[in-house]
């Protein structure tokens, strides 16, 4: 952040400049995020990424009807975690332009601190547990009031589309590359169905839509959960999605890239902790159907990441960043060796979501 900017900020905050100091924090890849100091204040200034959010306004828009949903939840002693919530700034506005880019300000919680890698079971077990507290608050909130920020976002039918679109174009001629993993990616489109049938008998809810473990924070002196963080992507969805994307993100020992394919395996004691802390606050709302559908989550997370790193692969690294020729290549069979273990702990997963 520049210093031109970081004065307007402060003084759209009714801080002396002079007297303010920012640092970069977090770890996120989308927006870009500091920590403003004025003294004894702190506050989080994002500025928001519009290549990937194109409509800044319904991002603030979506995060601020959840925020004041999980406050009156709180008044009523129905949401044990803290929420950040969004500083009114010019105009009493939750969103700034200033030199063409989008900003916005944040509450800072303190005695707080994030972690990028689930360390042990009971860690996992926390984080999920925040995840299904704040999915249990949000039950009763109309999710079709929110704007759909990322249109398509878990479609896995559209992913497949464009991974046979990225075949047949086949344009760097990576192809006979990946055939053995294009085959098997495309023998497993009966997902797709499964998940249109399953999604007609369970409730559309709020989803977060990146439930990784450094979208929470814990408590510095208890080490227990104490708040969700980046609402971003909150939309419309199934919690299905949600409790699969910790799954893949949870479980493996291993980073999505690791080419140790034989390490990439579903930890048993860490998926139970997931299960146990997300399912517990949601028992008393979900029916048998919607947990149940909880596995599916788990299958089609790793599946679908592994079409998308395909897909990019096969059209040349035009998405996600690459730190070389075969990285895309290397993160699809990644995820596809997490999706086969998955498969064959498939009973074994059912039976510990189900108990």
């Amino acid at each position: 952040m520049n210093i031109s900017i970081q004065n307007k900020l402060s003084e759209q905050l009714s801080l002396n400049p002079e007297l303010t100091q920012v640092s970069v924090i977090g770890s996120g890849h989308i927006n870009s995020t500091w920590l403003l100091t004025c003294i004894d204040k702190q506050f989080i200034v994002q500025k928001l990424n519009t290549e990937v959010f194109k409509y800044p306004a319904q991002l603030v828009s979506n995060a601020k009807l959840i925020e004041q949903h999980l406050n009156t939840k709180q008044l009523q002693s129905n949401y044990p975690l803290e929420t950040v919530k969004h500083i009114a700034i010019q105009n009493n506005e939750r969103l700034i332009e200033i030199d063409s880019a989008h900003y916005r300000v944040l509450s800072y919680i303190s005695d707080s601190y994030s972690e990028d890698v689930v360390k042990n079971a009971q860690q996992s077990e926390q984080a999920a547990y925040a995840f299904g507290v704040f999915a249990h608050a949000l039950q009763d909130f109309d999710a079709q009031q929110l704007h759909i920020v990322i249109p398509d976002f878990h479609n896995l039918a559209m992913r497949f589309e464009q991974l046979n679109t990225a075949i047949t174009n086949n344009s760097v001629n990576r192809v006979k590359h990946c055939a053995d993993e294009i085959e098997y990616c495309l023998s497993q489109q009966h997902l797709i169905t499964e998940l249109s049938s399953i999604a007609k008998q369970i409730p559309l809810r709020v989803c977060h839509n990146d439930t990784k473990i450094n979208n929470m924070l814990f408590c510095s002196a208890t080490h227990k959960a104490k708040a969700v963080i980046d609402l971003d992507t909150c939309m419309a969805g199934f919690r299905l999605y949600d409790f699969g994307d910790m799954v893949r993100t949870f479980c493996s020992p291993e980073a999505e890239d690791s080419t140790n394919l034989h390490n990439v395996i579903i930890r048993k004691d860490i998926f139970s902790a997931i299960v146990k802390g997300y399912v517990t606050p949601l028992k008393s709302s979900m029916s048998t159907k919607e947990q149940e559908s909880l596995l599916l989550g788990a299958k089609i997370m790793p599946l679908m990441l592994s079409v998308r790193f395909l897909t990019d692969y096969l059209n040349n690294d035009v998405y996600f960043k690459v730190a070389h020729a075969e990285h895309n290549l290397e993160r699809a069979q990644n995820q596809l060796a997490l999706y086969k273990n998955i498969l064959s702990n498939e009973k074994w997963m059912h039976q510990c979501l189900m108990s």
